[in-house]
């Protein structure tokens, strides 16, 4: 079994000692999926990190223990702990832009994992690498062994970085997010390939995800984690039939759906508190909508049948129970109306974007061995429309073109590719234009990056990435009417104003997206390209964004590409669906119809991978 027993974790910081674990408790045993849950923020990384022993400079494990069958983890040398990493426990990061080393082929480095944990060397790792690479489902391993990390679309460097770790044979996995940048059809490949793995091995594996879909497959055990302590822990059927907590039952009614179409999702007010305070009462209190007096002035602890403990003063032996809400927030859904629902419909929707014939060619440097240059083409003839006011999902598998064609629209491409065809934003080309034209289109048309870490710049704090933007497409407004905008923004996107003065390797992968969120809003643009903007975020987060889209969409006539792999956001967010495939569009329509009644053979299988609770 890999424990831990009262784990607390501490972080110096310049606000103060931040507590990021205090009293953790976690047993995983060889064979068994064990899922830790929770908002961004809420310790589920650093607990990953603590694990491994791979905490930052300024963290630091303060009480408690880590156990790995009878061997203390933290009384072990660094000399002993590294042949425990990746030996015998591996773990899949949660950017693997970051993870991987940019100047190594992937292939070196995962020769060089699987020579220092196996007996394989040279040529055998180099096969065994390679039977890796196709079995996480990278097309042509042969050759995409050589190939550097920046070739490759976020889900394949995700793919290599389970490779790489699966290739160790370890006998505990922590995964760290494995699937957040993974299109469906892959993501069920990735599950499989684990289930799998620990059938013929009894591999013991720590899930970090947040995506509920996804546990509800996979997991046998389920803890629920918020600001640093696990609130409620259960059989995974158990807590998906009957979550007991405030909170997890409030994540379940935050979940989009093709059912919950036309309605607000019932998202969590407020964000998780800061962890340098000292905490007088239950942790979830400010946010509960059951919450009472007591609630704020006593700590709870995790009590209940060793089956379904659940750390909640009113769920504890002889309290009251949950009942009624005391306020009514967070439990409200609030439905757009019949009648502006019947407008919004009678009128017809005119174009805002026009794409036809988008075709992204790249062409690829000579080599010493290679004396002609070879042409990848990654979009071709690609055509939709998108209308003013609505959202048309881009879908398919990771590495099919959909970012590259968010990129070309957005003008990201010049001088790096040869572009065909025409992007007109209300009747002008958009690749046609130049100097002032372009800077003034620019504040028409914006993107939200899939990695939130590599978009943003680390030398500058949150307020000046949002001022940035602001002061460069928009200089005619004042300085304070830029800083009033940014709080504003800052709040609808569920950032404290305190997170404005940090800069962003201070935030976790959820916040960043967040911030990257706020950037593109903040120029308030006619069309936003989407490019995976919630796959970074939790279930609430999620709901917040979702939310504050429609109603941006409502009341600006705001319009969006989504690019995206979770057909649950689709289902619920897009008015039309372009189904995208080696860089062509195999399929598009309404979404009920594509959803409902698809007609491309691609797009069943693409439908029937998803994930459903």
């Amino acid at each position: 079994m890999l424990t831990t027993d009262q784990l607390a974790v501490e972080l110096d910081s310049d606000a103060g000692v931040v507590k990021a674990i205090a009293g953790l408790g976690l047993t995983i045993r060889q064979g068994e999926t064990f899922a830790l849950v929770g908002e961004s923020g809420c310790g589920k990384s650093m607990t990953a990190l603590a694990l491994m022993r791979l905490l930052p400079e300024n963290g630091a494990v303060t009480g408690g223990d880590i156990t790995l069958d009878d061997t203390d983890l933290l009384a072990l040398p660094e000399s002993r702990m590294r042949s425990v990493r990746g030996g015998r426990i591996g773990m899949i990061f949660q950017e693997p832009g970051t993870s991987l080393n940019p100047v190594l082929t992937v292939g070196r480095q995962m020769v060089e994992a699987i020579e220092a944990h196996t007996a394989l060397r040279g040529e055998a790792a180099r096969a065994k690498a390679i039977d890796w690479l196709q079995r996480v489902g990278i097309p042509e391993p042969e050759r995409r062994i050589d190939d550097y990390p920046f070739r490759m679309s976020g889900g394949q460097k995700q793919r290599v970085m389970i490779a790489m770790t699966l290739a160790g044979e370890p006998d505990y996995l922590v995964a760290d997010e494995p699937t957040t940048a993974l299109d469906v059809t892959i993501q069920a490949q990735i599950l499989d390939l684990l289930a799998d793995l620990q059938r013929e091995h009894g591999m013991g594996l720590l899930l970090i995800t947040h995506d509920l879909a996804v546990v509800s497959g996979i997991a046998d055990q389920v803890a629920l984690m918020y600001a640093g302590q696990i609130i409620e822990i259960a059989p995974a059927d158990e807590f998906f039939a009957n979550p007991q907590h405030p909170y997890a039952r409030a994540l379940m009614q935050a979940l989009p759906d093709a059912a919950r179409r036309g309605q607000a999702l019932a998202a969590i007010p407020g964000t998780v508190p800061a962890l340098t305070q000292d905490f007088v009462g239950c942790r979830f209190a400010p946010r509960c909508v059951h919450a009472q007096s007591a609630c704020h002035t006593t700590l709870p602890e995790l009590t209940g049948p060793a089956g379904q403990q659940v750390r909640c003063l009113l769920l504890a032996p002889g309290g009251p129970g949950l009942g009624a809400p005391a306020r009514a927030d967070a439990a409200a859904v609030v439905a757009v109306s019949s009648s502006q629902a019947a407008a919004s419909a009678a009128v017809p929707a005119r174009p805002l974007l026009q794409v036809k014939d988008l075709s992204v060619s790249f062409v690829l440097g000579k080599g010493l061995l290679q004396r002609k240059p070879q042409r990848f083409d990654a979009v071709k003839q690609v055509s939709f429309s998108v209308a003013a006011g609505q959202t048309l999902a881009l879908v398919g598998e990771s590495g099919c073109g959909k970012t590259t064609t968010g990129k070309a629209i957005v003008q990201l491409l010049r001088g790096q590719a040869e572009i065909s065809g025409s992007a007109l934003l209300d009747g002008q080309n958009l690749f046609d234009l130049q100097g002032p034209a372009l800077r003034e289109a620019r504040r028409s048309v914006q993107i939200i990056f899939q990695d939130p870490f590599a978009s943003l710049n680390p030398r500058m704090r949150v307020a000046e990435i949002l001022d940035e933007g602001l002061a460069a497409l928009q200089p005619q407004t004042s300085v304070d009417e830029r800083r009033s905008r940014i709080l504003r923004i800052a709040e609808q996107v569920g950032l404290r104003a305190d997170a404005l003065q940090r800069y962003p390797h201070e935030f976790s992968g959820g916040q960043r997206q967040r911030i990257a969120i706020a950037r593109a809003l903040a120029v308030q643009p006619r069309l936003i390209v989407c490019d995976e903007p919630t796959s970074a975020l939790d279930v609430s987060v999620q709901a917040q964004i979702l939310n504050l889209l429609r109603e941006l969409q409502r009341e600006l006539g705001v319009s969006y590409l989504f690019i995206t792999h979770n057909i649950a956001v689709v289902e619920y967010i897009a008015d039309r669906v372009a189904v995208m495939r080696a860089g062509r569009v195999v399929e598009q329509g309404d979404c009920a119809d594509i959803l409902m009644r698809p007609t491309d053979d691609y797009t069943r299988t693409l439908l029937a991978a998803v994930p459903r609770m």
